[in-house]
């Protein structure tokens, strides 16, 4: 049977745009049992964008628990609501790749959304006031204790108000683009790991096969990338867990007095039966399923492995955490071809099919700076100029 979820969530800003916050909870639906609950200080930024974080960290923790199942989400903003409902239009530039985002995690017709009164969001209202306290502090949101049963969750469900055909409720303009700063960005530096045998042969090299160390190559770019990285601001490592990824890391850390913070999410795409296979070899063994993956991003590697879009769910989830854990701070990250490829496709809002039109080369840095308002601004991608070499 198709688990049900409810999610309720919430946001808030204190000064529109001022200091803001989320929280979100999800409930089993027909116990009322609290399964999860998140929350994060954001930086500064408007209600509305605050809300739609809620929504989409809500639907995200969701998705974690049960990637099948039936989502009933509920909040007291009527703007939301209505605009995920697609009953009002997504007139603010700054509320449009938010809820794009949002009606990407579940497929289409797996979630559904109702408002409710402010007085009976308690629970989400709260989350999104102590991730604000907690970023006041200057610390980081963490959970106040284990789930617990609220049977309030079961009871009669709130009508939905008939709203305005062609109407909306003003949002407050945020200053984007050419126009005056919108506060401090939160900087991630994506830098790709240096070469391993795998690289050099053009072999897939994942998260689900050998897990290769750098040849001397790749640590040679390692040390050029650290080189170049002295100075630039960098605050916190993160990385992938996978060794190629945990060397570059640890070379270019060591050179600036950082400790290396392990990030699950930013592992390589786990490609099944075409690990350590050429594209080639793929192709001759695999043909059917090479052209499925290649016109489709639900389409996973033959074995088991894992779809783009998979992949797409887990390194957004990643980047969230990282941006909440340092907010306005530069971030260098180490990773994976797919998810640099990932999150500056996510940043531009371009379709899966675009991966596949980004070359990225070993010890490669790319660079996205993300707003409290929810924008993200590319400012360089496969940049090998430390290594001595133009991009091709």
């Amino acid at each position: 049977m198709t688990r049900a979820l409810l999610v309720e969530a919430d946001g808030g800003s204190r000064g529109n745009p001022g200091p803001a916050g989320y929280g979100a909870v999800v409930k089993d639906a027909d116990t009322g049992q609290v399964l999860a609950e998140t929350a994060a200080y954001i930086g500064t930024a408007t209600n509305n964008v605050a809300e739609y974080r809620g929504l989409i960290a809500g639907l995200r923790a969701a998705y974690a628990l049960s990637p099948e199942a039936r989502v009933r989400v509920r909040m007291d903003s009527k703007l939301v609501v209505e605009q995920m409902s697609g009953r009002w239009k997504i007139k603010h530039p700054d509320m449009r790749p938010l809820a794009m985002e949002a009606q990407q995690i579940y497929p289409a017709g797996a979630v559904r959304f109702e408002w409710m009164p402010r007085e009976r969001n308690k629970h989400a209202d709260r989350l999104a006031n102590e991730a604000m306290d907690a970023g006041r502090r200057g610390e980081e949101w963490q959970p106040s204790g284990p789930p617990t049963l609220e049977p309030s969750a079961l009871g009669e469900r709130p009508a939905l108000e008939e709203p305005p055909a062609l109407t909306e409720p003003p949002v407050a303009e945020v200053a984007r683009g050419w126009g005056p700063s919108t506060g401090t960005p939160t900087t991630l530096l994506l830098l790709r790991h240096g070469e391993t045998p795998f690289t050099a042969e053009k072999r897939f090299s994942g998260s689900g096969g050998p897990d290769p160390e750098l040849t001397d190559t790749g640590q040679a770019q390692a040390a050029s990338a650290a080189g170049a990285l002295t100075g630039a601001g960098i605050g916190a490592v993160v990385s992938s867990p996978l060794r190629r990824c945990r060397q570059t890391a640890e070379a270019v850390a060591a050179r600036l007095g950082l400790d290396v913070r392990i990030e699950p999410g930013l592992r390589e795409t786990d490609f099944g039966s075409w690990e350590g296979l050429t594209f080639e070899e793929i192709g001759q063994r695999h043909p059917a399923d090479l052209r499925a993956w290649l016109s489709s991003a639900d389409a996973a590697p033959t074995g088991g492995g894992e779809s783009f879009a998979a992949v797409a769910r887990r390194v957004a989830v990643a980047r969230d955490k990282t941006l909440a854990r340092f907010p306005g701070r530069t971030v260098l990250a180490v990773t994976h071809v797919t998810p640099v490829k990932t999150l500056v496709r996510l940043a531009l809002g371009a379709p899966p099919s675009a991966m596949f039109r980004m070359e990225l080369s070993p010890a490669a840095l790319s660079e996205v700076g993300y707003y409290a308002d929810g924008n993200a601004t590319v400012r360089r991608f496969n940049d090998t100029a430390h290594l001595g070499l133009t991009p091709r």
